[in-house]
């Protein structure tokens, strides 16, 4: 779309609708003004884009059916094969559906975005490529990723593989339940309240949020700049490491960098925990909404890594209690804000904007009867804080500053900290006609323990520590900001 001057009668209606008295001479005079920018405008409109390059052949694929999908974790499937050599060589790769991936399609989990094809790849794209991986599809998510349960998406619920009729988490749902299954070798997950480390509880399989910034989200859809997270997931640690070395390090576009490089995680795996010092956080466990057994289990998990060496200490940290609360204010306004005035990509930050999806996502207002009940909800609640002078979201913005150094203190005497990664096993996916209530209920209720370290922008892995009623049982650990190897170290050991 090039660029279209304003004439006198849009400048008045901008103004009203800005609630903004202008005279006609006065909007004359702004209009005048205005239309001296065209020349600029238009420039720009001619320039070309700049559009990272794409490296690897590929064709569209298709959305798979019936026992092909059996748990409905595929949005779709395609075929594109890497380098022919590579840390990465002979891995099958699932890529979340917020992941632009050019060619194939994506639609965030939503109807929105249904048709849209994006013209890039995104930067973990081409390095797992580059590193030898065949990217073999797109895993389903949930509805513009705003949901910890597997109920929202556009195109259906996703089941666990492990265990039938319950959830395999959210938002990157498809890509714990293709893991489960064991359909691929890796998969992406993103996070921003807990959707990589949830699904890999839920599901039994292990999934790393990153450092803040770490992993470069250059090409990927976000809900709030300043917690966005990209990371690895897979069957097990060493493998989730492999991919950590593939994915980490600055790309020179993303805002979120800070130029630190990858490290061979990978040395991680095997070196045991004998002479570390680890923190059992004691208001990860006994919540409102903890099961007995899952703190049970993970309690149990700590002391096995007492026998193999590792010192580990109950530890009070009555600011995690606030964490999820500080949250919430940053992820409800974020994302509306993000939706609303954003163009679905947000404004003020620093790193690649996508025109076509931008072009794609402008009709949402045509289809928002059709949004999922979470993200009816942040937009609803969003605009709540919004009339209130969006206060909340700033004042979560400073005291996450705060928490950040409540777990940092704790952090300086021990080499990690550890807690249930979600303080429930899977629940049961609500039926068709659930009522927003209980969408609601099984879509935020399990982040109580995870989201607080999106904010806080610390590392945090989830692995498979013990089952319960065959339910498996997260275990999260969390480190210093950069230190992805203690733990893997730790979770390798568990």
């Amino acid at each position: 779309m090039t660029y279209r001057s304003p004439e006198s009668d849009d400048i008045r209606r901008i103004a009203q609708q800005l609630g903004m008295s202008l005279s006609a001479a006065e909007a004359e005079q702004y209009c005048s003004f205005i239309q001296k920018m065209a020349p600029a405008m238009r420039l720009v409109d001619e320039l070309p884009d700049a559009v990272p390059a794409v490296k690897y052949p590929r064709t569209r694929g298709y959305r798979p059916q019936g026992e092909e999908n059996r748990y409905g974790a595929w949005y779709y499937k395609s075929s594109i094969k890497g380098a022919p050599t590579g840390k990465l060589q002979g891995k099958r790769v699932a890529v979340k559906d917020n992941v632009c991936v050019a060619g194939i399609p994506l639609a965030n989990g939503s109807s929105v975005l249904e048709g849209f094809v994006p013209d890039i790849d995104a930067t973990i794209v081409t390095r797992m490529l580059d590193a030898g991986a065949e990217i073999v599809g797109k895993s389903t998510c949930e509805y513009f990723c705003l949901a910890g349960n597997s109920a929202t998406s556009a195109t259906g619920r996703v089941e666990n593989p492990r265990v039938p009729g319950h959830s395999p988490g959210g938002s990157s749902t498809g890509s714990g339940a293709l893991l489960a299954a064991g359909e691929v070798d890796l998969a992406i997950g993103t996070d921003q309240a807990g959707s990589i480390r949830i699904p890999a509880s839920f599901s039994g399989v292990v999934g790393l949020k990153p450092t803040y910034g770490l992993v470069p989200y250059t090409g990927v859809l976000g809900i709030e700049y300043t917690f966005d997270h990209v990371g690895p997931m897979a069957r097990t640690v060493a493998d989730c490491a492999l991919l950590l070395e593939v994915l980490a390090g600055d790309d020179g576009i993303d805002g979120r960098q800070r130029g630190m490089p990858s490290q061979p995680y990978t040395r991680a795996i095997g070196k045991g925990v004998r002479g570390l010092k680890v923190a059992l956080i004691r208001e990860g466990f006994g919540r409102a909404e903890s099961e007995a057994g899952v703190d049970k289990t993970v309690r149990e998990a700590a002391k096995r890594l007492e026998r193999q060496g590792a010192a580990v200490e109950e530890v009070s940290l009555p600011w995690h209690n606030h964490g999820s609360a500080i949250w919430l204010p940053i992820g409800v306004e974020g994302p509306f804000q993000n939706i609303v005035n954003g163009h679905g990509h947000g404004c003020g930050w620093n790193g690649q904007y996508s025109l076509s999806f931008m072009k794609a996502f402008e009709g949402w207002r045509d289809h928002i009867d059709e949004l999922a009940p979470t993200a009816k909800v942040v937009l609803l609640s969003g605009e709540v804080l919004r009339r209130q002078g969006g206060r909340h979201y700033a004042k979560a913005q400073n005291l996450r500053r705060q928490l950040r150094a409540e777990y940092d203190a704790v952090l300086a005497r021990y080499d990690a900290l550890v807690m249930p990664t979600t303080p429930m096993t899977t629940e049961k996916i609500p039926p068709a006609d659930a009522s927003v209530t209980d969408v609601l209920a099984v879509s935020w209720s399990n982040m109580n323990n995870t989201c607080p370290f999106d904010i806080s922008g610390h590392p945090a892995i989830s692995v498979p520590c013990g089952n319960v009623d065959n339910k498996p049982v997260g275990f999260m650990v969390v480190g210093k900001h950069y230190d992805e190897s203690t733990i893997l170290q730790i979770a390798d050991a568990v």
